[in-house]
């Protein structure tokens, strides 16, 4: 979740870290910082809150030095105060980290009882303290540095900075993120190929375990066993465009704007040059074989796959078992013979959904992830990866990802469907005809803009919000719960519309907005029946709904938002967009910071 740079350069270190940093922002943080090496003195800065604060600190104390290191801090151990943020120092050693070091206390009360004074609360102070306890002892940074990491236990990426060392830094990564940048006599350190963007396009990631020794000539990586190795540097292709506001006030805004065409880039991607066929990257998928899909992911991948067990199990006849990775990854669920193993994530990071993958491999019969960022850790140990292509996604809650997670993965039940001869060419080319027409409809979605902000002006007064959808807009309704309370921070909860009668009708009342997502499908009259329960207890209904819905059950309710209409199948899809849209207005009229909510981060890479 935080971010690390690291830079050995031919020019001032500071402004470009904080350029990196700031290209970090969009992971999450509340504390940030810098150290440096200047004609062989150590020295950091480190302020809380928003990155202009450490920048505003540069100014009126300035940093010099061509070596040096960075850090964007999401509180784990210890409260967000500067004496917390990152680096850590100890002696001559600078240390950021991001991770969590699970035998932390048994370490540092070793190091206590050595009579060694802390500073901090956190886990990564140890890690200072650690390697400059080696250095006292006479070994030099590349050995002190072996030694500390061989004492950590948990997941981690470091990065460290000695005093003296103006042409050195050592990284070292277990189980979160970390990539090496290289330039023309200079190297970089990134949390991921993003922060390099504007220093280079060379990238190498380090594979799990490695530890590589930098200088400004290049990078030594040992693996796991300490044996030298080689990884491959990727050019790696960052479309700039997509990592910059472009106009817009948020970057949520311009991620919503912006589905209608990678949407379609997505689909295109799957697609034959006829249109009429699936093309899966090369080894494919052998839906004949398979007996039962397993599908593993965290928030809002893990809704986009609720979806596609529907879209699985009615067009291909699979039976689809969904799980939250944190759940999955510890329940150590059997996995039969002739299981398939799907992966969502938009990182490609996020450390459950990682263990996960990692205790099906050797048990499942093939593992596929469905991913956003190609050189991610779970793309890489994947039998297949397919990527989502929705670009860079920079705000944290999930818009964009989440549409192209669900065009990928209603591609491969179509793909599923028609390998298992439930669907014949004539029925796919169909199917294959109404997805490409999505991006057209959410144009259409889009232009509903202004009358989406004037009720969320109205819903930004509430305390409470209801959300209701059945068969495949029930996991639409917790998709729209989920993204009203990340960024408005007004509690939110999303239900089948048959279990209001259950407990939720207990809520309603005239203060209680209940969102009702009904798009005129098969279930359309039962979905409104709910509907008027809610009215006839006195509750304000927001109906989504197409232009036959709102003709037939529009009447008496309190707001409505009239959409294009939609073939059933893919109406999960497009009603995405009017949850995203609602949940925005309503974090601006609420004045509340859309792209970095408060505590959330955008890649959870720790526990």
């Amino acid at each position: 979740m935080c971010g690390i740079v690291g830079v050995l350069g031919n020019h001032e270190a500071s402004p470009l870290l904080v350029e990196a940093l700031g290209r970090l922002e969009y992971r999450g943080y509340d504390s940030a910082g810098i150290a440096t090496v200047n004609a062989g003195r150590l020295d950091r800065r480190r302020a809380v809150g928003k990155l202009v604060n450490l920048s505003d600190l540069l100014v009126h104390d300035p940093l010099p030095g061509k070596a040096g290191i960075g850090h964007t801090r999401w509180a784990t151990h210890g409260a967000p105060t500067v004496a917390n943020a990152h680096p850590h120092r100890a002696g001559g050693v600078a240390v950021v980290h991001n991770g969590i070091i699970e035998n932390f206390r048994t370490l540092r009360d070793t190091l206590v009882a050595a009579g060694v004074g802390f500073e901090s609360d956190t886990d990564t102070e140890t890690i200072a303290h650690l390697a400059q306890a080696c250095l006292d002892a006479g070994d030099p940074p590349h050995l002190a540095a072996e030694k500390t990491l061989a004492q950590l236990e948990g997941a981690f990426a470091v990065l460290f900075l000695f005093e003296g060392e103006d042409d050195l830094l050592i990284a070292a990564r277990k189980g979160s993120p970390l990539a090496i940048g290289h330039g023309t006599g200079e190297m970089f350190v990134g949390s991921d190929a993003i922060a390099l963007a504007p220093l280079t396009n060379r990238i190498t990631y380090l594979d799990e375990g490695d530890r590589a020794v930098i200088t400004r000539a290049g990078a030594e990586i040992y693996d796991a066993t300490g044996a030298r190795v080689t990884r491959e540097i990727r050019t790696i292709e960052i479309d700039s465009a997509r990592v910059e506001k472009a106009g817009y006030k948020h970057f949520m805004a311009k991620e919503i704007a912006e589905q209608p065409t990678v949407l379609g880039e997505a689909i295109r991607h799957y697609l034959a040059a006829d249109g009429r066929s699936i093309v899966l990257p090369e080894g494919g998928l052998d839906f004949t074989s398979i007996t039962r899909i397993t599908m593993v992911a965290c928030g809002t991948a893990y809704l986009a796959c609720l979806t596609a067990k529907y879209w699985i199990e009615q067009l291909a006849g699979l039976p689809v078992d969904v799980d939250v990775a944190s759940e999955f990854r510890y329940r150590e669920p059997p996995i039969p013979a002739g299981t398939l193993a799907i992966f969502v994530s938009q990182s490609g990071e996020t450390a459950d959904t990682l263990a996960a993958l990692r205790y099906c491999v050797g048990r499942a019969d093939r593992i596929v992830s469905v991913v956003n960022v190609a050189e991610s850790s779970i793309a890489r140990e994947s039998d297949l990866a397919l990527p989502i292509l929705a670009g860079a996604e920079i705000g944290v809650a999930s818009t964009k990802a989440f549409t192209c997670q669900l065009a990928v993965l209603a591609l491969v039940a179509l793909e599923a469907a028609r390998q298992r001869g439930q669907i014949d060419a004539a029925t796919l080319a169909t199917h294959l005809e109404d997805l490409r027409s999505l991006p057209g409809r959410m144009n259409a979605a889009l232009a509903l803009h202004d009358g989406i902000a004037r009720i969320a002006r109205i819903l930004a007064e509430a305390q409470d919000v209801l959300f209701l959808g059945r068969g495949m807009m029930y996991p639409l309704a917790l998709e729209g719960a989920l993204k009203l309370k990340e960024i408005s921070y007004i509690h939110a909860e999303g239900y089948a519309s048959g279990e209001l009668k259950h407990g939720p009708i207990a809520l309603v009342d005239k203060t209680v907005p209940v969102i009702v997502m009904a798009p005129h499908d098969r279930l359309f009259d039962k979905t409104v029946s709910n509907m008027h329960e809610v009215m006839a207890r006195g509750g304000k209904v927001l109906l989504i709904t197409d232009p036959r819905g709102a003709a037939e059950a529009g009447d008496g309710v309190w707001q409505s938002i009239v959409m294009p209409e939609v073939p059933d199948l893919f109406a999960p899809i497009l009603y995405a967009l009017p949850a995203q849209l609602l949940a925005y207005h309503t974090a601006v009229a609420k004045g509340t910071d859309v792209d970095q909510p408060r505590n959330l981060a955008k890649s959870v890479t720790v526990e």
